[in-house]
């Protein structure tokens, strides 16, 4: 891939059954069109030059259905209300899972914790249940920062419910769960990323977390 421009890099590396957009360079784009519904209408997906946007190419190719669906959202509402000075709360929540989303199944006693922001129950108490948990990243902006990572960096993590699907499968499922009312509905709780354990070697040691800037106590 060396020496090639980051949209046909991310198009040569398609997988066997294929990603729904066509990378383009980002002045493909037409002044004060909307990012989203150019995707939306003609299957293309502008990219400059960077991590950021490399980042997203690989999520479109790992989770086509899913980003395709937060793709339609996205768009669906642009073409009914416009795009507006600012997004509104679904397509905030559109933009917050596509940018920083990640999906945990995990045992119960992990899920109920993490809601309840209990970070002692969650990382130490509970730590033997991670060895029965998964976690994958999907926001491509999360994906950005881990490559310096910090102990502040959090996602925004959607339950899965599913029962040990494939990636194909996962996909398809989550895509199916995204919804207007679903979305509405905040499904996402946040996770301290390095607290995690396995994620970072210094969560280890005593009073990681007790660092109430990161593991902050319920509002």
């Amino acid at each position: 891939m060396r020496g090639r421009a980051l949209h046909e890099a991310l198009n040569a590396c398609a997988g066997p059954v294929g990603t729904p957009v066509a990378f383009v360079p980002q002045e493909a784009l037409p002044a004060g069109e909307a990012y989203e519904s150019f995707i939306f209408n003609r299957q293309q997906c502008p990219v400059r030059e960077g991590l950021h946007d490399f980042f997203n190419g690989l999520v479109w190719h790992q989770f086509p259905c899913t980003k395709g669906r937060l793709n339609q959202l996205q768009a669906q509402h642009i073409a009914a209300h416009g795009v507006g000075p600012v997004r509104g709360p679904l397509r905030d929540a559109l933009t917050l899972f596509d940018e920083n989303g990640a999906l945990l199944r995990a045992p119960a006693p992990l899920w109920e914790a993490l809601l309840a922001k209990r970070w002692q129950a969650l990382f130490v108490d509970l730590r033997p249940l991670w060895a029965q948990a998964q976690l994958l990243l999907f926001g491509h902006a999360l994906l950005e920062k881990l490559v310096e990572p910090r102990k502040a960096i959090t996602a925004h993590v959607l339950l899965v419910q599913a029962q040990s699907p494939g990636p194909a499968e996962l996909d398809a499922w989550v895509a199916a769960t995204l919804c207007p009312a679903q979305l509405a509905a905040k499904p996402f709780a946040p996770l301290p990323l390095l607290g995690v354990p396995g994620w970072w070697p210094a969560n280890q040691t005593p009073g990681f977390y007790q660092d109430r800037r990161v593991f902050r106590s319920p509002e």
